[in-house]
């Protein structure tokens, strides 16, 4: 069974943090793919949806105070069950207090799967100062960046980019799926970090999970893009697509290449 299949048949609960741009669009590509999505940031609630959840998602976009909490609470509670949990370091390197957090989220909590783009898996390989958030400051997608970030922090790397890369530090997928109206629209990285979740829940392999959730989200931006004019029709056509994805289809378009 493909993993497409299995998360409209499962219907994981994915409990995101994100940020206050992104959270509609992820909510809605979510339910678009099959899963079923909670949006919460407050501490308060954060240890039981980490404790309910099949997969957690931490973005660090708006953040706050009291997002830091919910984080660290949520994440600690997701390791406590086995649940996968997927890191979005957004704009690492470019705030003390969101770096520090960053950091603080990779000492304290064992995230399963870190999507950024590549300036940020740049920073976080120590080959970068800062990242200026959503859109990457460095054009090559060097895979040997994420491998490092990969083997430093023992979880599966999702470096975005022209190429997408895709790595657990010893094996690596490069995925060349996509369209380039996705950095036309706000918030497609985010809901690229909150789509692997719903894979991750389903499939033991993380690696696995990653390349079939980057793929998969590349085919459906391909797709969408046959119907849309510009980045306004883009977004409804995009959820339209991922609604109606399947695995044969994404196999139909699938670009990949292991190194």
């Amino acid at each position: 069974m493909g993993l497409i299949q299995k998360i409209r048949e499962e219907k994981p609960f994915i409990y995101n943090i994100t940020n206050d741009v992104a959270s509609n669009f992820a909510a809605n590509g979510l339910i678009a793919i099959g899963a079923s999505p909670a949006m919460s940031h407050t501490p308060q609630e954060a240890q039981t949806y980490g404790e309910k959840a099949d997969a957690v998602v931490l973005n660090l976009g708006t953040l706050t105070e009291d997002r830091g909490k919910a984080m660290l609470l949520a994440g600690k509670a997701a390791n406590e069950k086995g649940t996968p949990v997927i890191l979005d370091p957004l704009a690492v390197g470019g705030t003390t207090f969101r770096t520090n957090l960053i950091y603080k989220l990779l000492e304290k909590v064992k995230i399963s799967i870190i999507r950024a783009n590549a300036g940020e898996i740049a920073v976080l390989g120590g080959t970068l100062n800062k990242a200026k958030g959503p859109d990457s400051v460095i054009e090559e997608n060097d895979p040997t960046i994420a491998q490092d970030v990969a083997k430093k922090y023992n979880t599966i790397v999702i470096s975005t980019g022209e190429t997408d890369v895709i790595t657990d530090g010893e094996q690596t997928t490069l995925c060349r799926n996509g369209h380039d109206m996705l950095q036309h629209i706000t918030a497609s990285g985010c809901l690229l970090s909150s789509f692997v979740a719903p894979f991750a829940a389903v499939h033991k392999d993380s690696y696995k999970a990653a390349i079939d959730a980057t793929v998969s989200y590349g085919v459906g931006a391909e797709r969408a893009i046959k119907h849309a004019k510009g980045p306004g029709t883009f977004i409804p056509a995009f959820l339209d697509e991922l609604y109606v994805l399947t695995d044969e289809k994404v196999d139909t378009y699938k670009k990949i290449k292991k190194i």
